[in-house]
């Protein structure tokens, strides 16, 4: 039986589903899936939205005679995955289907770590207090132990940083409760299973404990890997290939110490107590030493081995000092308790990355500084993760099938479509190639909005005349409006000069409560206006008329400041090569392509996008985004976008009259 025989207008599905909708592109995807696994072949296959590609690759896979494992973009597609389409799949086609889920370990309820914070005197503090009873109950009939089971505890509540699962807080074999864990019963799972569902993260930390600690993996051996969401592979394995510590991680060392020691003996604790006291105070001296961006655009800055001088060296020695005290203390109590042992591998282990990194970057790694709110971090970064994706992943498994709704870009004169996307990911060699285009009418569905003249972003005039814009769009579809943004300080300005002219309106404002609450209201309002960052981008799911607006404020150029960026495109003028346009103008059209791709998820749905750089049609590499972007009809005055939006919405929506461009 091929997949096709399953998908096609004879298959299972079909007899079975109401409603079944054939879909051509979800055949040959199918096909092309099914044949990269029979033959141990690589393929790249870009799926425009509503081709049903997690079927596509779902029931191959299925059908294969592999151990296969599935790596999402995000736990929210796992879940997916896992509790409707395998489901659906064993219900209505007739295969068996033997599926286990993996997520990271912070995913999970840790029993040590539970126990070990239900007997601190912490349960009677604050915020902490008011979600202990509901996680006790969760505890008492939890199969799976994941966090995202417990609906009434806050999926950010600061209750989870004590109690969950993490690489540096696991123990393994040698802890009491390892035969019931969570953990455990989960990696077991997944060994016996012939599907193994993962998220990108997990997948590269495995890959990277993989290579520096024998017999410390933690996903099952596998022959063949299907990356959904393959666009954002090369960012995930730089991120878990290079190392960093942050204050926040520090703290979340001194607290768990802090609970290790109450199983010590008075003295011992008391030492042990007035050492980790040392830690915080020497590591707040540390991170308040770091150099800071100079603005909100450029969080991550440069951190050269030559800045740890002077007084940063001296902070960073006594901060060394401290933790060598911690391990030496801990270490020397090892045989009380498992606890006491891991806290000592821990502080151990945070030496040796401050050590790291202090060396300095080099041709390999950069290493920089950020700050995130109240948490600051130094790291080190590979700056090409091209040769490990290649040695680590593809020529590890027997097969690998990489899928996205964007990974092409449209074919110059000396380039091919996936050429981009080769080449950050190392793929010198044969892969198979397919672009599967959307089902949807773009020219019908949508009109992509350019409205003309428009000042240089960098211009002074450019807020008040976006500003404008965004008013005249979100009264013409009167709100259901994305409004995303390249900066929180772009959100911030624009916010401040639409929400007092738009008060009819429900005003939303990514930080000002979760990404999931937020997504909610915008879904139950249906008139609200969404201002939000990069989490929007992409991942994020809103069909139906509930979002019928998307407004760009700019072309999604990474930082150039970014200390990562810089390197990148040092290594690629080392190499005679122009890094504006084969590196950072690429990048960009599949983030704009993500983007757009926010407004039509089904075939009926309707709506704008509208994009606010002027640079996308004033300078010639505006070509290449315009020609990546899906084919909707094209306006560039609000008279011809108001007669699409009347033609579309079947109604006379009243607006202001047009406006020359010049005179707003």
């Amino acid at each position: 039986m091929r997949a096709r025989d399953i998908l096609g207008p004879q298959g299972p599905l079909a007899r079975a589903i109401a409603g079944y909708e054939l879909r051509e592109g979800q055949l040959r995807m199918a096909d092309v899936v099914e044949d990269a696994l029979a033959g141990d072949h690589i393929a790249l296959v870009e799926a425009g939205t509503g081709t049903g590609k997690t079927l596509a690759y779902l029931i191959p896979a299925l059908l294969s005679d592999k151990k296969i494992i599935v790596s999402t973009g995000t736990k929210t597609l796992q879940d997916q995955i896992m509790e409707h389409d395998l489901p659906l799949i064993e219900a209505h086609s007739g295969l068996g289907v033997h599926a286990a889920c993996m997520k990271g370990l912070a995913n999970y309820l840790c029993l040590r770590r539970y126990s070990e914070f239900l007997t601190s005197a912490q349960t009677d503090q604050g915020p902490l207090s008011r979600d202990v009873p509901a996680l006790v109950r969760w505890r008492d009939t939890t199969r799976a132990g994941d966090r995202s089971e417990l609906a009434g505890v806050a999926g950010d509540a600061a209750i989870w940083a004590h109690v969950t699962s993490g690489s540096d807080t696991r123990i393994g074999a040698r802890c009491r409760h390892y035969e019931e864990c969570f953990v455990t019963r989960m990696k077991r799972a997944a060994e016996e299973a012939q599907l193994v569902v993962v998220n990108h993260h997990l997948f590269f930390a495995d890959l990277a404990v993989r290579g520096s600690h024998a017999g410390a993996a933690v996903l099952p051996e596998y022959d063949a890997v299907v990356f959904d969401e393959a666009h954002q592979l090369e960012d995930v394995a730089t991120e878990f290939f290079g190392v960093r510590v942050s204050s926040a991680r520090l703290e979340t060392l001194v607290r768990d110490a802090q609970r290790a020691l109450l199983t010590s003996a008075s003295t011992s604790a008391s030492i042990g107590t007035r050492l980790l006291r040392t830690v915080l105070e020497t590591g707040a001296e540390f991170f308040s030493a770091l150099p800071r961006g100079g603005s909100a655009e450029s969080a991550r800055v440069p951190l050269p081995g030559e800045a740890f001088a002077g007084r940063l060296q001296d902070r960073m020695h006594a901060l060394d000092t401290a933790l060598e005290a911690v391990w030496a203390h801990c270490r020397g109590r090892a045989a009380e308790s498992e606890a006491l042992a891991q806290t000592a591998r821990r502080a151990q282990q945070m030496r040796d990355n401050i050590a790291t990194i202090a060396e300095g970057g080099n041709r390999t790694h950069v290493t920089w500084t950020e700050t995130r709110g109240r948490s600051v971090s130094i790291g080190a970064s590979p700056v090409d993760v091209s040769r490990i994706l290649r040695e680590e992943v593809f020529f590890r498994a027997k097969a690998c099938v990489m899928t996205s709704a964007t990974l092409s870009l449209a074919a110059g004169s000396t380039s091919g479509p996936f050429d981009f996307a080769k080449q950050r990911l190392g793929i010198d060699f044969e892969a198979i190639e397919e672009i599967v285009a959307s089902p949807f009418d773009y020219a019908e569905q949508a009109a992509l909005y350019l409205p003309p003249a428009m000042p240089d972003p960098r211009d002074a005039r450019y807020l008040d005349r976006a500003a404008d814009e965004i008013v005249s769009l979100v009264e013409l579809t009167r709100g259901g409006a994305f409004v995303l943004c390249t900066s929180y300080r772009a959100v911030n300005e624009l916010v401040a000069r639409v929400r007092p002219r738009t008060s009819h309106l429900h005003v939303l404002v990514q930080g000002d409560a979760p990404n999931s609450i937020l997504l909610d209201r915008f879904r139950a309002l249906e008139h609200a206006v969404l201002f939000a960052t990069a989490s929007f981008w992409e991942g994020v799911d809103v069909p139906g008329h509930a979002l019928r607006l998307v407004v760009i404020d700019k072309l999604p150029f990474d930082v150039p400041s970014d200390p990562l960026i810089v390197a990148r495109c040092e290594r690629l003028r080392e190499t005679g090569e122009q890094p504006f346009m084969s590196y950072l103008v690429p990048a960009a059209a599949l983030a704009l392509k993500q983007g757009f791709g926010r407004l039509i998820r089904t075939a009926t749905d309707r709506g704008i996008v509208a994009i606010l750089d002027g640079r996308i049609t004033k300078k010639g590499y505006g070509k290449v985004f315009l020609r990546s972007l899906p084919p909707a009809r094209r306006c560039t005055s609000q008279q011809e976008l108001a007669m699409f939006w009347d033609a579309e919405s079947g109604v006379d929506t009243p607006r202001a009259p047009d406006v020359p461009a010049t005179a707003l």
